[in-house]
């Protein structure tokens, strides 16, 4: 058996084997270098192979809107963007006024898309100048896309021509109201506003829609709104119509509770007032108004006014010298004077008040001195501080009446500190009318029928309560001759009395205290006397009246016979008394309270010699010479 034996290589032999070198680190580099160059070669051919084919063309992935233009020549592409990009036919744009529409293309507005341009921007992509750069933007149109807008040119001398032929649907000349007043027929049409097409705006706003290649829609037309001058008339129609609804009514109280008037405005006076205006609202708009002129009545109501003038009237007042307070008895009137302008202004008003029509004249009024609301207090009247009494037993019925009725004048009346107190004053007018009655009065040296026989009775006793009350007396006369009725009841006696004779005869005194009077009057027919009761507080006097001096006595005249025709043969009728004539003085004293003379003085009296008088029937013997 033939054994197997492996054969016998030589060991290897390593030639030039350093340890720790591999040579791959040598052969690596070689290879990349290699690598990188064949890469520059292929890429150069690659780019060179692109920038010639599409040296002529447009590079890929150009978009002109959603057309692809890319690899196309800018023939093919203007062509394609002709027939493909319609944004001026298809485009439509709506103009709107309100409810008003019009609609037009694009195109009849004036816009065009330039395909020669638009192709000339989609082909310059990636054809610049700078191959480097060429090379970056072909890249990146082909990586991302390069969209091309669409070049539009826009003739605006086309969209103002539509513009305008719109302007003449929309332009409208603002119209004035109108208000004619002819009589009571009122005319009135209200304004209307204008209105005019801005066309720069509407253009301008056109303009935008276009330029943002916006797809059509809605336009909203510029207007310009213009106000007319005189807006509304309505209204100043419906002033004009209340004012010419009826007659203006005035009317007043006579200051007593009655009326007065009515004074009638009519309507066709009212009509002749009337004034068409033009006024400014806040707004800055005008409108039309009517206003009055009731101006022409002034002198009317000026002339008026003098009748309606109330003089103030005091209260008249009593003390109760229980509570010391004042009770009314006979109510102030507020005086009043008729306000011109503020009755003008009250019809004025009226005219255009459609119901209320009756105008009350306006007054100013002035509160009464003594009003009914005035105190005790107030006025400083606290006690009684004189009373002058008189007897009448014996008068006449007509004497009793007048004295009646002149005693009533002074009750409640006030007299104020430093006033004078004047009798004619407040009696009045003696008269018939006033209420007194016919009687006998002295009258110089004689008796005679006359109207207010009596009413020397009450100025005799108003003197007496002004004696008491140490009041200066300013004027005082006595009477012709001695008066029996005066010289009854005691202390008074001769020289208490005090003739008037109005309006030439007066009796008058001064209040010089710092105190109001308050006249109490009355008469009392169970003792047939007249009061003067004068209320206030005392000053700090007293006065006395001393004994009368009576001098140079003269006896009475013989008695005179005077006819009365109203008398029968044999009757006879005595209306007079013999009295002495005689020179009087009545001293009145006036102390302090403690009784220490303050001042003296004399009342002084010249009465002349009286003869009794008797009237007898016409025809009577004893009328020639008396008995």
């Amino acid at each position: 058996m033939n054994q197997y034996a492996p054969p016998n290589y030589p060991d290897p032999v390593i030639d030039d084997y350093e340890p720790g070198l591999n040579p791959w680190w040598i052969r690596l580099p070689i290879l990349a270098i290699t690598g990188a160059v064949l890469f520059g070669i292929i890429l150069v051919v690659a780019v060179t192979g692109f920038q010639i084919v599409y040296g002529a063309r447009i590079v890929p992935n150009v978009w002109v809107g959603s057309l692809n233009v890319g690899g196309m020549t800018t023939l093919e592409a203007e062509t394609a963007v002709s027939e493909t990009v319609r944004y001026a036919d298809d485009t439509v744009f709506t103009f709107r006024d309100g409810d008003r529409l019009w609609q037009a293309t694009a195109r009849e507005l004036g816009v065009n898309v330039d395909t020669e341009q638009t192709v000339a921007a989609a082909f310059a992509v990636g054809h610049g100048q700078g191959l480097f750069d060429n090379i970056v933007d072909q890249v990146l149109a082909w990586l991302n896309g390069a969209s091309i807008p669409p070049v539009i040119t826009f003739d605006q001398s086309a969209a103002a021509a539509f513009v305008a032929r719109m302007s003449a649907e929309v332009n409208m000349p603002a119209s004035d109201a109108t208000l004619v007043i002819n009589g009571t027929d009122i005319q009135a049409q209200a304004g209307s506003a204008g209105r005019t097409l801005d066309v720069g705006n509407t253009l301008a706003r056109l303009n935008s829609a276009i330029s943002s290649m916006q797809n059509g829609g809605e336009i909203p037309l510029s207007v310009i709104e213009h106000v007319p001058r005189t807006l509304d008339s309505a209204l100043a129609a419906d002033k004009a119509r209340i004012a010419l609804s009826s007659p203006i009514m005035l009317v007043a109280d006579d200051g007593r509770g009655g009326s007065l008037g009515p004074w009638l405005i009519p309507v066709d006076q009212i009509q002749a007032l009337l004034r068409v205006e033009t006024v400014t609202l806040p707004d800055g708009a005008l409108s039309y108004d009517v206003t009055v002129d009731p101006s022409v009545y002034r002198s009317s109501l000026e002339a008026l006014a003098q009748g309606l003038i109330v003089p103030a009237q005091n209260g008249r007042f009593t003390f109760d010298e229980t509570t010391g307070q004042l009770q009314n008895i006979q109510a102030a009137v507020d005086g009043r004077r008729l306000n011109v302008e503020q009755t003008l202004a009250r019809i004025s008003e009226a005219v255009f008040n459609p119901t209320e029509r009756v105008v009350p004249l306006a007054f100013d009024y002035e509160l009464a001195q003594y009003h009914n609301g005035v105190t005790a207090a107030e006025l400083g009247i606290t006690e009684l501080i004189s009373e002058g009494v008189s007897f009448y037993t014996g008068s006449t019925e007509a004497r009793r009446t007048n004295i009646s009725v002149s005693i009533a004048r002074f009750n409640g009346l006030i007299i104020p500190p430093g006033a004078i107190f004047s009798f004619n004053e407040h009696v009045g007018d003696i008269s018939p009318e006033e209420g007194f009655v016919d009687g006998f009065v002295i009258v110089g040296n004689q008796t005679v029928r006359g109207v207010g026989g009596g009413v020397c009775q009450v100025s005799t006793t108003a003197f007496r309560a002004a004696f008491y009350g140490g009041f200066p007396i300013v004027e005082r006369y006595a009477h012709g001759y001695r008066v029996g009725y005066y010289e009854i009841g005691d202390p008074e006696g001769v020289g208490m009395d005090a003739a008037i004779y109005t309006p030439e005869l007066d009796f008058r005194f001064l209040n010089d205290t710092d105190y109001h009077l308050l006249i109490e009057a009355f008469i009392d027919p169970t003792t047939n006397s007249a009061h003067f009761r004068l209320y206030s507080t005392n000053p700090g006097r007293r006065v006395v009246k001393g004994q009368a001096e009576v001098v140079d006595t003269q006896p009475p005249a013989e008695t005179r016979f005077v006819a009365n025709a109203d008398l029968a043969p044999g009757q006879q009728l005595q209306v007079d008394w013999p009295a002495e004539g005689s020179y009087v003085r009545v001293p009145r004293i006036i102390t302090d309270l403690n009784g220490n003379e303050i001042s003296r003085e004399f009342i002084a009296s010249q009465y002349q010699p009286w003869g009794a008088v008797v009237q007898v029937a016409p025809g009577d013997p004893r009328l020639a010479g008396g008995t």
